[in-house]
C-alpha cells in the first residue's frame, strides 16, 4: 500500500495518490496530468478511479487530463452535474484499489455534492479519511462559496456541522486526516502549517469539532470570513464545465515573440505580466507591464488583481523557468498565455520599448526620516488583518488586492513610502500604480521584515485609516 500527498505549495494545496497491487487512484488531482502519470509508470500501477472531492474554486483540477490519458472513470459527489462523463456517487458506496477499498462518505458543507473518502486496509481496518474542504487541519471549509438563492451561507454552514458530527468524527480517533488544503489557501481561516494529523488529535484543539450547538458553530465558522478572491466561481465553472488540455495551453503559450509583436498585442489588449523577482524588476522594467513575481504566492495574486481569466498574457520571464510561468497561471484558470517577450533590458529599449524604473530606499533611510520628524506618508500594501496585527507607526492601509477598485484613492502630487513584508507586494502595487499616472511612489527594501531591525516604531492593533 502506497499513501502519498503531492503538495502544491503556490496555492497550498494538496492532491493524493494511492496505489495497492498494481492498480491506483488519485484524489482531487492538480492542474498538471505529468506527476500522477510518472508515478503510475513507475508503480506499473493501472489509474482505476479519479475522485474530486468537489467542485474546486481554487484551482483547476487535472481531472480531464487524466481522464484523457487514462480512461479512469471521474468520481464526483451526490447530486454533482458536469458538462462531461462522471459518476456519481452515493452514501457509502464502495470503491476497490488492489487491496483497498475507499468508502464514499456524503459531507455536504463546503458544497452540497462535497464528499470524504474513507480508506480501509484489507481486513477493513480504517486507515485515513480524505476530507477535501470540508475539514482541514485546525480549521473547516469556507461555506459561503456555493449559496444559491435557495441556500444561504448560514444553510451550508449548518450541514457541515452535520456532516463533521454524523460522518466524520464517528470515526476512529487514530486515523490519518488527509485535507486537501493547508495555510496559505483562502479556503479556509485558521488553518496550521502542518498537512495531515489524526482525527483524534483535531478533536482535541480543532475549534469546529468543539462541543458546541448547530447556531453557535455557524456563528464561529461564518465570523470574520474575508471575501473569496474573485476568480474563484470562475475556476469552479472551469472544473464543472470543461477546459482545454494542459498540453496544448504549454503548446501554444510557448512562443518567443519580439519586442513589434509584442507591443501590437498589449495595444490590442494583451497584458504584459512580468514573473522576474521584485528587486530585479524595480531596477527596470518595460512600461506598462505589471510584476507579479514567480517567487511568491503566484497564482494567487494573478488570480486576485487579474479580473479577465481570458485576457491574452505575455510574459517576462527567466528562459528556464518559463513552463513553471505558463503551468502556475494554468493552475488558476489562465490559459490564454500567448508567448513571451525575447531578449534582455537592453534589447527591450534598442526594439524602442519605454522602460522605467522603481525608486526605493532603505528601511534604515526610513528610520532616519522617521527620527527626524519628517511628514512623510506611509503606505501598508499588507491585508487589513496583518495591519491590525502589527504595522508602522503613522501608517494608513492601502491594500494590494483591492488596487483595482481604489485607483483614484491616493493624491497622484504626494509621494508615497510602501511598505509590505518583504517587498513582493508593495513592488507589484507600485508597478500597477504607475500604469495609471502616479509617479512619487518609493518602495521600502525589505518591507516589514527589514523595518524591524530597526528603530521605526511600530505599533499594535490601532483602528486603521483604510485607504481600501
Amino acid at each position: 500500500m502506497k499513501i502519498e500527498q503531492i503538495y502544491t505549495g503556490c496555492l497550498a494545496e494538496a492532491a493524493y495518490y494511492v496505489e495497492s497491487n498494481g492498480e491506483a487512484i488519485v484524489i482531487d488531482p492538480m492542474r498538471e496530468p505529468r506527476p500522477i502519470l510518472d508515478r503510475l509508470k513507475q508503480d506499473s500501477a493501472k489509474l482505476k478511479y479519479i475522485f474530486e472531492t468537489h467542485f474546486h474554486a481554487d484551482f483547476v483540477s487535472g481531472h480531464l487530463d487524466l481522464h484523457r490519458e487514462t480512461g479512469a472513470p471521474i468520481v464526483f459527489g451526490p447530486g454533482a452535474t458536469a458538462g462531461y462523463d462522471i459518476h456519481e456517487g452515493t452514501e457509502n458506496e464502495e470503491f476497490k484499489v488492489g487491496d483497498l477499498t475507499l468508502k464514499l462518505l456524503h459531507t455536504p458543507g463546503h458544497t452540497m455534492e462535497s464528499i470524504s473518502l474513507l480508506l480501509l486496509d484489507e481486513n477493513g481496518k480504517q486507515v485515513c479519511v480524505f476530507t477535501g474542504d470540508v475539514l482541514f487541519i485546525g480549521d473547516v471549509g469556507r461555506p459561503d462559496l456555493a449559496v444559491k438563492s435557495d441556500l444561504t451561507m448560514e444553510d451550508l454552514a449548518g450541514h457541515m456541522f452535520d456532516s463533521l458530527r454524523n460522518k466524520i468524527m464517528p470515526l476512529n480517533d487514530d486515523i490519518i486526516v488527509y485535507p486537501n488544503h493547508g495555510a496559505g489557501s483562502a479556503c479556509g481561516k485558521f488553518m496550521s502549517e502542518e498537512t495531515f494529523d489524526t482525527l483524534g488529535h483535531q478533536k482535541e484543539v480543532n475549534y469546529a469539532l468543539q462541543d458546541m450547538t448547530k447556531k453557535e458553530f455557524v456563528d464561529q465558522v461564518l465570523d470574520g470570513l474575508a471575501a473569496p478572491p474573485q476568480y474563484f466561481p470562475k475556476n469552479a465553472m472551469l472544473n464543472k464545465n470543461g477546459y482545454d488540455s494542459y498540453d496544448s495551453i504549454l503548446e501554444h503559450a510557448r512562443q518567443a515573440l519580439d519586442p513589434d509583436h509584442v507591443n501590437k498585442l498589449m495595444k490590442d489588449g494583451a497584458l504584459l505580466l512580468d514573473t522576474r523577482d521584485h528587486v530585479t524588476f524595480q531596477k527596470e522594467y518595460v512600461k506598462g507591464s505589471i510584476n507579479i513575481s514567480l517567487d511568491g504566492n503566484f497564482a494567487s495574486w494573478v488570480g486576485t488583481l487579474i479580473e479577465d481569466i481570458n485576457q491574452p498574457i505575455v510574459l517576462i520571464v527567466e528562459e528556464e523557468r518559463i513552463d513553471e510561468a505558463i503551468t502556475r497561471l494554468a493552475r488558476v484558470g489562465y490559459n490564454n498565455t500567448v508567448g513571451y517577450l525575447q531578449g534582455c533590458e537592453k534589447e527591450w529599449k534598442d526594439s524602442g520599448f519605454p522602460v522605467d524604473s522603481i525608486e526605493s530606499i532603505s528601511a534604515y533611510k526610513l528610520d532616519k526620516m522617521v527620527g527626524e520628524n519628517e511628514n512623510i506618508n506611509i503606505l501598508d500594501t499588507r491585508r487589513n488583518s496583518e495591519y491590525q496585527s502589527e504595522h508602522v507607526m503613522g501608517s494608513d492601509v492601502y491594500t494590494l488586492d483591492s488596487v483595482f477598485h481604489n485607483l483614484n484613492e491616493l493624491d497622484k502630487d504626494k509621494t508615497y513610502y510602501m511598505y509590505c513584508v518583504t517587498g513582493y507586494r508593495s513592488a507589484s502595487l507600485i508597478s500597477i500604480l504607475k500604469n495609471n499616472g502616479y509617479k512619487n511612489l518609493i518602495n521600502i527594501e525589505g518591507g516589514l521584515d527589514a523595518i524591524r531591525e530597526t528603530e521605526v516604531p511600530l505599533s499594535e492593533y490601532v483602528c486603521p485609516t483604510t485607504i481600501l
